[in-house]
């Protein structure tokens, strides 16, 4: 009884010892399948992950100039539209000045502009200003 059950464990050992021709087809037509898909998701999340990055810069910078363009009273009188320089090149902006409900003030509106993959992008910030005040 003994040698029937060793022989019986040899055999079973022996039998699953690997993967079949037939297995090892299937995993590399399983591959095949969902590699491309993969590889097409991996793109779009970095593509994303760029735009999501110009998007954040571009607001960063449209608070920045918001900032300066108030503190400064340069709204009233400089000019409404410029680059960034070369520090943040391919991003521009655009202030414009229109009147809001409340007569005694005003909606400055600055816009950064940036091109990406061959659309133009915008953010645009919105403050009100006082163009009474010093």
């Amino acid at each position: 009884m003994a040698d029937i059950y060793r022989n019986k464990m040899a055999e079973t050992r022996h039998n699953s010892a690997g993967f079949t021709f037939i297995e090892l087809l299937a995993t590399v037509v399983l591959i095949a399948i969902i590699m491309p898909v993969a590889m097409r998701s991996i793109a779009l999340c970095t593509r994303l992950g760029g735009q999501s990055r110009n998007q954040i810069e571009a607001a960063s910078l449209a608070r920045t100039k918001l900032t300066e363009l108030t503190a400064s009273g340069d709204w009233k009188t400089s000019d409404r539209a410029g680059e960034f320089g070369s520090d943040w090149p391919g991003y521009r902006w655009t202030a414009e000045v229109s009147n809001w409900s409340d007569s005694m003030m005003s909606q400055l509106d600055l816009t950064v502009l940036w091109e990406s993959q061959g659309r133009q992008r915008s953010v645009t910030l919105s403050t009100l200003v006082n163009p009474e005040a010093n």
